[in-house]
């Protein structure tokens, strides 16, 4: 069920937070002027300054690509990697990814001509010091843990950009689908849930996805552990012991539950498995919170009515004329229980694929 939702957002105030009962968890989303210069802090303690709106964006992972789409500033994007060939007019921008498939090509980004370079915050420091040193300017992101990072990084990739109205949209978008299944999930009995990645390596509760999970009304067994890393390699023991309810997989590991020790636990043994789509469930990004957040509440509880909210529904009251949305809510792919689909898959988070692939987690795929 469709529900038309009209959001009131005071464009003229210069900070504005959503209200608890919009955004679910009290999302901040300061907007200004967008003016130009503009200087900001990074992640890696950087000052950056731009003098004016980036007209060429380079973008080291699929997810900023993503949310500069979202937002409308798709001409702006020069460059992408490879792995964000789902993104609509993908072709017609140059590829910066390495000829070897792992991490970007210096040459290649500076070969862009970027304005602005936006990165994750798993770009290798040699990466960006060599793009720095050639005079480009990098914006480096921290990694998103919580469904709010996703928030305030939209926020900070929109005002780099100079699309902040937009983000005031986009944000009440994604924070009222999260909303929508925190409400409609309230009350009904929490399974006990796992994200597997492969090698023994489960997203822990300090991730985006975890969020997700638990925002889908799910719970995540790894909350029971003691682990402090995001993405820990954990042993068969602690797989069985922790006996997850449902499993959350990605389509290359769509069968996992038909191996140990997986097979073992109530999952396998009732092949009680969410799967979905490896873009939007790994990707800290809008339209990823959005489709992923409604397909593991479908999956969770499919008799439960979450009354999900179209882009198109959502309109934003402005100082100057509203604006409505123009990208289209495609639908997201099913996940529901025993569901597959075929879509490659991405590497979880912004800082995970590294290590993973140093000690041989080689069913990752290779996005971020």
């Amino acid at each position: 069920m469709r529900q038309r939702l009209t959001l009131l957002v005071a464009m003229l105030v210069l900070a504005a937070t959503i209200p608890a009962g919009v955004a679910g968890a009290t999302a901040q989303t300061q907007q200004d002027d967008c003016s130009f210069p503009y200087t900001v802090t990074d992640a890696s303690g950087t000052e950056i300054t731009l003098d004016e709106r980036p007209d060429r964006i380079t973008t080291l992972n699929p997810s900023a690509a993503q949310t500069v789409w979202e937002l409308g500033g798709r001409e702006q994007v020069v460059g992408v990697t490879a792995n964000a060939d789902y993104l609509d007019g993908f072709e017609t921008k140059t590829s910066v990814s390495a000829t070897d498939g792992f991490g970007v090509s210096v040459e290649r980004v500076v070969g862009t001509e970027p304005d602005l370079v936006l990165a994750p915050n798993a770009s290798q420091t040699e990466t960006v010091r060599a793009l720095r040193d050639a005079g480009v300017t990098v914006y480096q992101f921290a990694a998103a843990e919580t469904l709010e990072d996703v928030t305030e990084k939209t926020t900070q990739i929109a005002r780099l950009t100079g699309h902040c109205e937009a983000a005031v949209e986009v944000n009440a978008w994604m924070e009222a689908n999260v909303e929508a299944a925190r409400t409609a999930t309230a009350d009904v009995e929490r399974p006990r849930v796992l994200y597997p990645l492969g090698s023994g390596y489960v997203a822990n509760t300090n991730t985006f996805i975890s969020a997700m999970i638990e925002a889908s009304g799910g719970t995540n067994v790894l909350a029971e552990f003691d682990y402090e890393t995001d993405y820990p390699q954990v042993s068969d023991e602690i797989i069985l012991q922790a006996n997850p309810e449902m499993l959350v997989v990605n389509s290359r590991l769509a069968n996992i539950y038909t191996e140990e020790p997986y097979a073992s636990t109530t999952a396998g043994q009732n092949n009680a498995t969410v799967v979905v789509n490896t873009d939007y469930l790994n990707q800290p990004a809008p339209r990823s919170v959005v489709f992923a957040v409604r397909n593991l509440t479908e999956g969770f509880h499919p008799d439960v009515d979450a009354s999900f909210v179209a882009r198109s529904d959502v309109t934003v009251a402005t100082a100057t004329p509203t604006t409505t949305a123009t990208a289209t809510d495609t639908p997201a792919a099913t996940a529901s229980t025993d569901s597959t689909e075929t879509t490659a898959g991405e590497q979880p988070g912004f800082g995970v694929v590294a290590a993973l692939l140093a000690v041989g987690a080689l069913v990752l795929a290779r996005r971020e």
